[in-house]
């Protein structure tokens, strides 16, 4: 059984890393999880963030999104939400309540000082930045990482992407590490 993870909505963000989480979560390396509340944040903070994308395409994606992961969304965590004590944001007790609710052993976020392990080792979970994550998951097993990433390279063809165009993508979506070992991986 792969351990469960909730991504944070602000990973959900860069369409890439975005696309290699889901990919990740469907992997079998690990199970993903969200709430409906977390895909609204991060679909309310693309169309503040980038005006200039059609409503209806971003609709599309959120939907696409959606039913991407077999039993991805987390329900039943609302009731959890006042007990989260601790958090520097109260916006973000959702997010541990969810994940407690789904037996979560990481929440993947690049804030991680908006998760403090102070607050999570009392669930027995830990927040990990996404090249941490992703990282991890290269250790764990390096071959399907690196298919993952040839197939995200493979599916994009309007103008074609290589691995390396993917790779670059990632690193400036905050994976420096994880990047640079996939590069020795993929001999790019």
């Amino acid at each position: 059984m792969p351990f469960i993870v909730v991504y944070d909505a602000c990973v959900l963000y860069p369409a890439p890393l975005r696309d290699l989480l889901v990919r990740l979560g469907l992997s079998g390396l690990c199970q993903a999880k969200w709430t409906r509340r977390i895909l609204d944040e991060c679909f309310h903070g693309i169309a503040r963030q980038r005006p200039d994308l059609d409503p209806q395409r971003l609709a599309r994606s959120r939907r696409l999104l959606e039913t991407a992961i077999p039993d991805v969304h987390v329900e039943g965590y609302e009731e959890l939400i006042e007990s989260i004590h601790g958090l520097p944001d109260v916006d973000d007790r959702h997010v541990v309540a969810a994940a407690i609710r789904c037996a979560a052993q990481v929440i993947v976020t690049s804030n991680l000082k908006d998760f403090p392990s102070s607050v999570l080792d009392r669930y027995g979970m830990e927040a990990q930045h996404p090249d941490d994550f992703v990282r991890n998951l290269i250790g764990l097993d390096e071959t399907t990482v690196v298919e993952i990433i040839r197939a995200q390279a493979a599916i994009l063809n309007a103008p074609p992407k290589t691995p390396a165009d993917i790779l670059e993508r990632l690193h400036d979506s905050g994976l420096p590490v994880s990047v640079a070992r996939l590069k020795q991986l993929l001999g790019v």
